[in-house]
């Protein structure tokens, strides 16, 4: 039953972001991150990502969604064929604008870089022959590992 939930979930993110981009247009681009489906398949909370604007703009993308909800349950359901069509609920994801915030922080930092040492090896191999004691080599090559 888990992986007939994957699969519906994956669908339905599919063609809830085909439906919308043909059927809707907006300012800002409008990504469906993720749709969470209940284990009876009659409610899914679709999780939308807006980028483009601010948290106005996004409040007006969602409202908008809400508004055209049923004719996208009614689109959904010609293309996704199930006993029961979900309801959808539309959710504002901020995932990727915390990811671009983490990420202008991390660059803002001013991190010194490491200087290179000449006497450490660049080399994996050559890092493992320095931490083996001598005749290590040998003993694993007379002694098969016993299955």
């Amino acid at each position: 039953m888990k992986h007939r939930l994957e699969r519906v979930r994956e669908l339905m993110k599919r063609e809830l972001g085909d439906l919308i981009g043909r059927e809707l247009t907006f300012d800002q681009l409008v990504t469906i991150q993720s749709v969470d489906i209940t284990p009876d398949l009659k409610n899914a909370h679709v999780y939308v990502s807006v980028l483009g604007g601010d948290e106005k703009d996004a409040r007006a993308v969602i409202g908008r969604l809400l508004d055209h909800r049923k004719e996208l349950q009614s689109l959904l359901s010609r293309r996704v064929i199930l006993k029961y069509t979900p309801q959808l609920h539309f959710k504002l994801d901020k995932g990727i604008e915390r990811g671009a915030r983490i990420i202008d922080i991390l660059n803002s930092l001013d991190i010194p870089e490491e200087p290179e040492n000449p006497d450490q090896p660049d080399d994996f191999e050559e890092l493992e022959d320095l931490e083996r004691p001598e005749g290590e080599e040998d003993q694993e090559k007379n002694h098969p590992d016993e299955r």
